[in-house]
């Protein structure tokens, strides 16, 4: 044990974080045209991305494998060692590989690197030596050097991981904008856990519906629209007209505004004092946009679903998006 003090141990770990944010931060000051060429080479895949690295950029390349997989491009981790004792058969003449490697002289990449020459359709190197063997067999070289590891004996694999992760990520999301997934796009990658339910979930999954919408006509009184939104219990009534369609709302904030004016409110139509103009969304939409379109034309807690023919069809809340999505 060194015995060094607390604030030695923090100082230690905040010059870690600084090195290797600063080797970040130079790996991003050198993208250049090979970048975007990467980005082009991948989306010009026509089968899978194929990532492999050794070691620490093993860890890497499985990562990067995963982030793009999960983002819409067919990506597989495979092992140099495991390619050459016949996994390599993985790779069909329209992928990609990336490979991952600080120096570029790795043997097992090597002894691999005439295989996926030969079968692929194109080779991406992320490395620290442009220099290296690896660079020159490959299409395309993406720069990962650092300018010392973050150990104090600048020899376990820190801020060359760090700024080889950093990197794949910036190829994985500028490859995601080129495609132009959208969030429903997203989910379907991600249907598990709170991720898929934010994602996923559409108004028509969480609204009330049929004898749960609180509902009176425009002729009646507001004694009668207050009894429906007690009963209701979702703060607001929509008000139809004689056809049923939707022509207006009365939210609880409305008849605290409407007391304070009017001592006989009770007994008046509840048309005479409804908004015309209630907001209202589609039973298709989801459940985010739902909860962004009340906290952006609101602060609102209800929105209408109407059907094809203007009919009230649903009634979704605030507090049921919340729930919904966790």
């Amino acid at each position: 044990m060194s015995g060094r003090s607390d604030a030695d141990i923090v100082a230690s770990g905040r010059e870690v974080l600084r090195l290797e944010s600063d080797a970040v931060a130079a790996v991003a000051e050198r993208l250049g045209p090979s970048f975007a060429e990467a980005v082009r080479t991948v989306l010009g895949a026509k089968g899978t991305v194929v990532i492999c690295g050794t070691g620490k950029s093993g860890t890497v390349a499985r990562k990067l494998a995963g982030t793009l997989t999960s983002t819409g491009t067919p990506a597989v981790f495979l092992h140099p060692a495991d390619a050459a004792h016949g996994d390599v058969g993985v790779i069909d003449g329209g992928d990609v590989v990336i490979a991952i490697s600080k120096s570029g002289e790795g043997e097992e990449i090597l002894r691999i690197l005439p295989v996926f020459r030969e079968m692929a359709a194109a080779i991406i190197a992320i490395t620290g030596n442009t220099g290296s063997s690896l660079a020159s067999e490959a299409d395309v070289v993406l720069d990962a050097s650092v300018e010392r590891e973050a150990c104090p004996m600048d020899l376990v694999p820190t801020a060359s991981t760090t700024a080889a992760l950093a990197l794949g990520d910036a190829l994985a999301v500028a490859v995601l904008a080129e495609k132009d997934v959208d969030p429903a796009m997203f989910a379907r990658y991600h249907p598990g856990g709170a991720l898929g339910r934010r994602l996923l979930l559409r108004v028509a999954d969480v609204m009330h519906s049929g004898e749960d919408v609180p509902t009176v006509p425009r002729d009646a009184t507001m004694r009668e629209a207050i009894c429906e939104i007690a009963n209701k219990r979702l703060g607001m009534v929509a008000v139809t007209g004689v056809d049923g369609r939707l022509e207006g709302i009365v939210t609880d904030g409305d008849l605290k505004r409407i007391i304070m004016r009017r001592a006989d409110m009770l007994d008046a139509r509840v048309a005479e004092f409804m908004t015309t103009s209630p907001r209202i969304i589609g039973r298709d939409e989801l459940v985010v946009a739902a909860l962004q379109k009340m906290e952006s034309e609101g602060p609102i807690t209800s929105l209408i679903i109407v059907d094809e023919s203007g009919r009230p069809d649903g009634v979704i809340h605030i507090h049921d998006c919340l729930r919904a999505v966790g």
